[in-house]
């Protein structure tokens, strides 16, 4: 058993974010001490836990989350990855057109100014 600032520092997740996991319901200790309210998880935690900080750092919302989670064969994980993949390529090419849209727009002042 680890205790939450144990589990935090092997998992990449901070205490904060441990404690709001739970409050969720999308992490929660495998035991909580009674009489300290200490948060310990086990082993059998660190693989959901891995799982959630991947998904947090691939844009999914808190309740994307809890969906894969509730879906325990993870059957739609891989239709979310690749739904979260093509929204972030979009995202890309629409960065792309902008930063186009701003040299244009930079190269005709200059053109302006070499006019004069």
């Amino acid at each position: 058993m680890y205790k939450i600032s144990e589990f935090a520092a092997i998992t990449g997740l901070t205490k904060e974010t441990l404690r709001y996991y739970a409050e969720v319901k999308l992490l929660e200790p495998a035991y909580i001490n009674p009489h300290n309210n200490y948060r310990y998880y086990d082993d059998g935690s660190y693989f959901l836990a891995t799982l959630l900080g991947k998904l947090r750092r691939f844009g999914f919302t808190i309740q994307e989350m809890i969906s894969v989670t509730e879906d325990e064969s993870f059957y739609h994980l891989e239709d979310l990855l690749i739904q979260k993949r093509e929204n972030i390529q979009l995202k890309i090419e629409d960065l792309c057109k902008q930063t186009e849209e701003i040299d244009d727009f930079l190269k005709s002042g200059r053109e302006d100014k070499n006019d004069d």
